[in-house]
């Protein structure tokens, strides 16, 4: 789990939600009211939303309004959790059998406290020292 979360509320803009993405290494935001999660935000739902043109030569205003909408016409409701004492083949279940690409955990009164992705299900899986020999063991050719 990663307990590193950027939360947002329901009437932030996408273009607050755009800032955020830019500046962060992360692609998922949880939407939070009343310090209860509510929704998820990833940068693929950002990228649907907005226009395709903005910051380019051809952008017109028409372009630049998709990001005055609001978070919660983007949001995926609803979203499916786990708590902080759920195991890792408990995410690892709910990944496999769900279009998903992360996991918010959540308290007993529903507040996020952290975050699972596919890559820190992988991170888990093979430690770093080990990925390191995976991918000099993939460049060399086969004989």
């Amino acid at each position: 789990m990663t307990s590193r979360i950027v939360t947002i509320g329901f009437d932030d803009t996408l273009a607050t939600v755009r800032e955020i993405f830019a500046r962060a290494s992360f692609h998922h935001l949880l939407v939070v009211e009343e310090g209860k999660l509510q929704g998820v935000v990833s940068d693929r739902d950002l990228l649907r939303a907005i226009s395709p043109f903005i910051d380019s030569v051809v952008e017109s205003a028409r372009d630049l309004g998709t990001l005055n909408k609001r978070v919660h016409q983007i949001m995926s409701r609803k979203p499916l959790t786990l708590r902080p004492e759920s195991s890792l083949s408990e995410a690892v279940a709910l990944f496999l059998s769900n279009r998903i690409s992360c996991i918010p955990v959540v308290d007993a009164q529903f507040r996020p406290v952290g975050i699972v992705s596919w890559r820190d299900v992988l991170r888990y899986l093979v430690p770093m020292d080990e990925s390191a020999e995976v991918d000099a063991g993939a460049a060399q050719p086969n004989p």
